[in-house]
């Protein structure tokens, strides 16, 4: 990884404060750790079903102290689409440059062609940050190597109680 977790800010189209900075959840008692959830496109239907599984099950994750962070590689109106469609209790952030997903080397397939176009290219990917102490510490990381390959809730609620 090629940049501190702690120096992105991105709008939130979700529940939350807007801009969403992961320093701020550093001094917040009843968060142990965020699941960073970085997604393919607007388009992806596993990206929305993953959102929505999420959502379901959001009280599962408050119960381990964790905050789920969705990030979408798409403009903040798209991105309110989703929360309009979705009704997401947790951050919804918009990264129309996709910094953050290349910072975190989200995987992409198909080289260029991958890179040009994210409904081709971009992978999932999902991590678990130790929010803790003041220097954030990323302890899980799952990188999919296909739209399908994503962790299960039960997977990530897991990484986050170890943390809780």
């Amino acid at each position: 990884m090629s940049v501190s977790v702690t120096t992105f800010e991105l709008e939130n189209a979700g529940a939350g404060m807007s801009p969403f900075r992961l320093k701020d959840t550093l001094s917040n008692p009843d968060i142990d750790a965020v699941v960073l959830l970085l997604q393919r496109d607007y388009h992806c239907r596993k990206c929305r079903q993953q959102v929505q599984d999420v959502a379901a099950r959001y009280d599962e994750f408050e119960g381990e102290n964790a905050l789920v962070v969705s990030v979408l590689p798409e403009p903040v109106d798209q991105a309110r689409g989703w929360q309009e469609s979705y009704d997401l209790p947790f951050p919804l952030l918009a990264d129309p440059a996709k910094q953050l997903g290349d910072d975190l080397d989200q995987p992409s397939r198909f080289g260029v062609l991958g890179n040009l176009h994210d409904m081709i290219g971009r992978m999932p990917e999902a991590l678990v940050v130790d929010v803790r102490e003041d220097d954030p510490t990323v302890t899980y990381v799952h990188k999919g190597t296909s739209p399908a390959d994503r962790p299960s809730i039960d997977e990530l609620l897991a990484e986050a109680r170890q943390l809780s």
